[in-house]
């Protein structure tokens, strides 16, 4: 009877570990949107007083919730990791490499001085959205996190995530037409509408389109990156899904630096008493986006068309041998 009541305990114990472990590795695909949903504890909308100078680098913009959300996502992305290679499976480390370079780059785009003054210079703004959708979202689309979430689980448990990829949801969120749409759609929804002045008014909102951001811009890297989606693109549709997102950045940074009058009534408002007027803070932050996204899309471009080159030097071997093939066994007969 002892024996009995002790395996049950046991049993008990095992399955509230691995409920523990399987919460904890939950965090590497939802941390990285908590981690800005998290509105800063100083109060909504607290603007610097002092002029962005050199003397104001090393300003910061840390919260109690921030930190814990960026040390939280990399402590359960490493889990993951150990956990996954306890078991005798494999993880390429230059996926690890990307985790953490994607974790540092949030610190910048949201703790650093760009986190500081991103409310009160729009131009600092655009070089926060650059980074958060065209650095950190890429490096989590290599870092894979979805696909680590899975590899770490138990058999049991991957059938069941695979259960729950199948739902149309899911579907969609991975469908490659939808990932491109919402990247064409977000960018210059935030940027030329009257949305951007919510943004500009509430820390909150903030958050929340920073985090659309992010999520965004992964959903649109992870088709690049490959590993994640459950029929990856091949090399000239990667090529070409890159190259058409590019007007898109370039559409609304030419917008921002043509406009003749500045389009954010919020900015208006704010007490700012230094550096560029409004319509010049304007016009910069365009050419940020026009030049700087064109730029960053471009030099992805660069290994995205290395792949395309050797996927058709792969299939132009594999042709010529099935041809070689085929004239030997006419040779034969």
């Amino acid at each position: 009877m002892q024996a009995g009541v002790q395996i049950k305990t046991e049993r008990c114990n095992f399955h509230a570990l691995e409920e523990v472990k399987l919460r904890a590795t939950s965090l590497i695909v939802v941390t990285p949107v908590g981690l800005l949903a998290v509105p800063p504890y100083h109060g909504d909308m607290d603007m610097p007083t002092n002029a962005l100078t050199w003397s104001q680098i090393t300003a910061s913009a840390f919260t109690v919730g921030t930190v814990l959300a960026e040390i939280g996502f990399i402590l359960a992305y490493l889990f993951a990791v150990r956990r996954l290679r306890a078991r005798g499976g494999q993880w390429a480390r230059n996926r690890v490499i990307c985790a953490l370079l994607a974790s540092l780059g949030l610190v910048v785009a949201i703790n650093s001085v760009i986190g500081v003054y991103d409310m009160s210079l729009f131009w600092v703004h655009m070089i926060q959205h650059l980074l958060l959708v065209m650095v950190v979202a890429p490096l989590l689309a290599f870092a894979a996190p979805v696909a680590l979430f899975r590899a770490s689980l138990k058999s049991e448990g991957q059938a069941r995530f695979d259960a729950l990829a199948k739902h149309p949801a899911a579907r969609l969120l991975g469908h490659p037409v939808f990932a491109f749409l919402s990247y064409a759609i977000v960018i210059p929804v935030f940027h030329l509408t009257s949305l951007f002045n919510s943004c500009l008014s509430s820390m909150s909102v903030h958050r929340a389109e920073q985090a659309i951001f992010l999520v965004t811009g992964y959903l649109f890297w992870r088709q690049v990156a490959g590993i994640e989606p459950t029929k990856a693109l091949s090399p000239p549709i990667r090529f070409a899904f890159t190259l058409l997102a590019i007007p898109v950045d370039t559409f609304t940074g030419l917008a921002l630096v043509m406009t003749k009058q500045e389009p954010f009534s919020a900015y208006a408002s704010m007490p700012r008493h230094w550096g560029p007027s409004l319509i010049d803070d304007i016009h910069l932050g365009g050419a940020i986006m026009w030049v700087g996204g064109d730029l960053l899309m471009l030099f992805v471009l660069i290994p995205v068309a290395i792949a395309w080159l050797r996927y058709e030097d792969r299939k132009t071997k594999e042709i010529d041998a099935q041809l070689d093939a085929e004239r030997e066994a006419l040779k034969g007969n």
